[in-house]
């Protein structure tokens, strides 16, 4: 493994704990909060108690060049002052339980199975525990703090004094490794009984002993292992299922620092978000990306540039430092240039990733982007990424490509960037435009409200204010419900031809009726009839196909408008390669075999 060694060996489960309890052992910061239920916990020391497999932890020789902030587990009885020699990487959902349950007096907080915080005490029922019919989690109970269960009506059982544990039998977890005074509390309350002394004896034996002699595998890593290393280690070995980001890795070792990254960027992201809701879920690995970028980008060779895992674990606190308010001023930039290309919110924004590399190219620009030529460029970089759907794929090596070849472009008239000269629309890609999910159907929604489509019955475009306001998404031209009346295909209607933005408002007053009728809703709200045609072909659709109700003449010419405004973003030519768009002036028809029967269709 790529900067990593270690050893694998069997270390006791009594020796482990008391390095937990010695502080020796301790968690990096970056591990979550110990979160096990009392069910799993039962299992467990269950399991311990038969000498079954509970799987290896994962350890990390501390004192090498991997520094991170540590923590002791949650309720040892270090108070965290020691510097520890191992790291748990992996087990700490296991350990923390066994070391809670068998070497602390205090209650177990641990949760119910409906997830509600509850406290327990562990003991073995010394009875059930030594007959072979019994399955072992049953043998393994756990009471409320308190030492009683209790039911609707009484206590069902009682363990709340010494005496109860021993006329009942059953022996608290907490002393498996300390077992002499209870051992003698227990001989004495049975006045030294012949019996219960060799009934003790073979719960020692059977019982005690496993647990003494229990060995758990540990995969031990050594100290000259990288921060990458741990990072992928953690994410190919955690139980817990919760992916380790790189900003929680650097997060623990900026700590060991002095440095607190979580509290700089909490406040970076409250500032962000509140005020550009089109920056909302922006996520810290996001901005570690830019951050590292712009810290590459500073270092020659230009072939350094990067953001991919090992450059991020790469950055000094120093370097982070220096780039931190560059990279939080490129996000502000890149919020304000997708204002002004009509892309107000986070869920409308074509590719979260394409975020990075705008942000960065922005960041690096500084006030070379003020020109207009300048933001032409980045608008046609930018359009040429989400149309030609550049970023659906691996996206650090594009950042990492883009950055460079977009500001040496701008800067000093460098070649035309691969993302926009390798960058290809193809015209049946319209037809299958059909969810939001898709880049570029998020992408020619904007394009249609930048050039200033105005909703069908206000007549107001579609700025900002009208966005939020009036509840801007994007619907039917020709209604699903007519559609499906004259049997045009799911797969046709519901394509981005046939859509277009409205207010949520003005889609519900035209429901589900004919273009000709809703014409009617249209001339009403409108100044004048000129004034609704105009109002309409701002959506590039041809108004008098439209109120004809002729849904293939409108699909065809709806395809040919939006192509010229592909082509006219972009900057190049779009690819005609489906026979239905073979010529561009008229789009032959492929429809001539007649209307589809719709319930064939849907049964089909």
């Amino acid at each position: 493994m790529l900067g990593a060694s270690f050893d694998s060996t069997k270390t006791s489960l009594e020796d482990l704990l008391q390095d937990v309890e010695d502080g020796d052992l301790q968690l990096p910061d970056f591990q979550r909060g110990w979160v096990w239920d009392d069910d799993r916990i039962r299992s467990l020391l269950a399991s311990v108690s038969v000498s079954f497999p509970i799987g290896a932890i994962m350890t990390l020789q501390s004192g090498g060049d991997v520094n991170f902030q540590t923590r002791p587990i949650e309720g040892s009885g270090s108070d965290g002052s020691q510097e520890p020699s191992i790291l748990l990487l992996d087990g700490q959902q296991r350990l923390t339980s066994l070391y809670q349950a068998l070497m602390t007096a205090q209650p177990v907080a641990t949760r119910d199975s409906r997830g509600k915080a509850i406290k327990r005490l562990y003991y073995v029922n010394m009875e059930l525990a030594l007959r072979d019919d019994v399955d072992r989690d049953e043998w393994i109970v756990s009471v409320p703090d308190d030492g009683k269960v209790r039911t609707l009506r009484d206590v069902s059982l009682d363990l709340s004094t010494k005496d109860r544990e021993f006329e009942l039998g059953y022996f608290p977890a907490n002393q498996m490794f300390d077992t002499f005074e209870w051992r003698d509390g227990y001989a004495n309350y049975w006045a030294n009984d012949p019996e219960k002394t060799r009934f003790w004896n073979r719960f020692e034996r059977r019982i005690v002993r496993a647990f003494a002699r229990y060995q758990l595998p540990v995969i031990a890593l050594g100290r000259e292992t990288t921060k990458e290393a741990v990072c992928l280690v953690f994410e190919k070995v955690n139980t817990g299922g919760v992916t380790l980001t790189v900003f929680e890795l650097l997060t623990a070792s900026f700590a060991a620092e002095g440095y607190q990254l979580r509290d700089d960027w909490a406040e970076r992201e409250r500032r962000l978000e509140s005020t550009y809701p089109v920056l909302g879920d922006l996520q810290s690995t996001e901005f570690l990306q830019v951050v590292t970028l712009l810290a590459t980008l500073s270092k020659q060779p230009v072939s350094s540039v990067g953001c991919r895992r090992r450059e991020i674990l790469a950055l000094s606190v120093d370097e982070y430092e220096s780039f931190a308010d560059r990279a939080e001023a490129g996000f502000e930039a890149a919020a304000k240039f997708l204002h002004g290309e009509h892309i107000f919110h986070s869920r409308d924004v074509p590719y979260r990733s394409q975020l990075v590399p705008l942000a960065a190219i922005l960041a690096a620009l500084g006030s070379d982007y003020e020109s207009v030529k300048a933001r032409d460029q980045i608008r046609r970089w930018y359009w040429n990424g989400v149309l030609g759907e550049t970023y659906g794929g691996s996206t650090e090596t594009i950042f990492a490509r883009d950055l460079p070849e977009v500001t040496d472009w701008i800067r000093n008239d460098g070649p035309e960037p691969s993302t926009v000269s390798n960058a290809l629309f193809q015209a049946s890609r319209l037809r299958t435009l059909r969810r939001r999910n898709s880049a570029a159907y998020k992408g020619i929604h904007a394009l249609l409200m930048r050039e200033g489509c105005a909703d069908f019955l206000t007549g107001q475009k579609m700025e900002q204010a009208t966005y939020f306001e009036e509840n801007v998404d994007i619907h039917h031209i020709f209604p699903q419900t007519w559609c499906r009346r004259q049997g045009i295909r799911d797969r046709d209607f519901n394509s981005i031809i046939n859509k277009t933005p409205l207010t949520a408002r003005t889609n519900r007053r035209l429901g589900g009726r004919a273009p000709s009728v809703y014409r009617r809703t249209i001339l009403e709200e409108a100044k004048s009839e000129s004034h609704a045609s105009e109002i309409v072909q701002s959506h590039r659709i041809d108004d008098q196909i439209l109120f004809a109700d002729d849904f293939w003449g409108f699909y065809r010419d709806r395809a040919r408008q939006l192509i010229s405004l592909i082509e006219t973003t972009t900057g190049k030519q779009v690819v005609v390669d489906d026979i239905e768009f073979a010529n561009r002036d008229a789009l032959v028809d492929e429809f001539d075999d007649g209307p589809i029967d719709w319930a064939s269709e849907a049964a089909s």
